[in-house]
């Protein structure tokens, strides 16, 4: 059973991924640019953890345990130990596959490398590793701690022992496996990203107000947030790559990003990083919707 994990990012996701590891008992090490983002994400970490002990989730013992399976670096030097590789940096396809030539000169041979891409192809970023067969998508949701799902992604030269072990991984994780083949975006992002553009659209050509969109989906069809809300969840800039990949890969102009999109991405309102996206939100944790649109 694989039991060290390395994850590459240390950003919402990488810091979500790397939690949900170490709550299920993997050795994991968490790696980013710099030591200064990893001891942030440590510390974002051990804070969730301890919300977690308040709510009676977990005890104060388990969340030591926990935190004490966490390693941090700033190199590529501890995958060499790593049994599952987890990339999830930026969604760019040529800085994804710089961080993959680096990984695969230092895993060793049984490693299998993993990519939380949201959108981009599985087959071009494994052309940067040494063994395709042990290469994969490994898409978890956000929030990683709180979404069930995980999308595991094989292109045609995925071995199926790769899938098997990572499956395993994500159930032990506490998440629902399903597999998708290397099909632009995959499973839900293919049928998700259509909805979030047209939320944007109907926004732009003024139909409906911010509120009014995400209410008319949350009460009109039970999801637990509105389309704009969730975009501003998953960053602007997330969502125009993720657009902006399957438009170029398909061609099919329900996919072609919405000019608001666009223009909020290049002013960096990006949602809740950023503090603006369709929303603004204060330092007491309390959210108005952005005046200027």
């Amino acid at each position: 059973m694989s039991e060290k994990i390395f994850v590459v990012g240390a950003g919402f996701m990488g810091a979500g991924i790397a939690q949900t590891a170490i709550t299920a008992g993997f050795e994991v090490t968490l790696n980013d640019m710099s030591m200064e983002l990893v001891e942030k994400a440590k510390a974002g970490i051990e804070k969730m953890l301890g919300k977690s002990v308040a709510k009676g989730r977990m005890t104060e013992a388990d969340k030591e345990a926990a935190m004490a399976r966490l390693q941090l670096s700033d190199k590529f030097d501890a995958a060499a130990e790593a049994d599952v590789i987890i990339e999830s940096v930026i969604e760019n396809a040529e800085i994804k596959k710089a961080v993959f030539a680096k990984l695969s000169e230092v895993a060793k041979p049984e490693a299998i490398l993993t990519t939380n891409t949201s959108s981009i192809s599985i087959a071009e970023l494994s052309t940067a590793v040494k063994d395709p067969t042990r290469f994969l998508g490994m898409h978890f949701f956000s929030p990683v701690p709180l979404m069930k799902l995980l999308e595991i992604v094989r292109c045609l030269a995925t071995s199926d022992e790769a899938i098997a072990t990572v499956k395993s991984v994500g159930e032990r994780m506490g998440k629902v496996c399903v597999v998708s083949e290397d099909s632009p975006a995959f499973i839900v992002n293919r049928m998700l990203n259509p909805m979030l553009n047209e939320a944007m659209c109907l926004l732009e050509t003024k139909v409906a107000s911010v509120e009014d969109i995400d209410a008319a989906m949350k009460f009109g069809l039970n999801h637990p947030m509105g389309p704009l809300e969730l975009t501003d969840m998953v960053g602007l800039d997330v969502e125009l790559a993720a657009l902006t990949t399957i438009f170029t890969e398909t061609g099919d102009p329900k996919y072609r990003p919405c000019g608001l999109l666009k223009s909020m991405v290049r002013l960096g309102w990006l949602g809740r990083k950023t503090g603006r996206g369709f929303y603004i939100y204060h330092a007491d944790g309390t959210r108005t919707v952005n005046p200027d649109l």
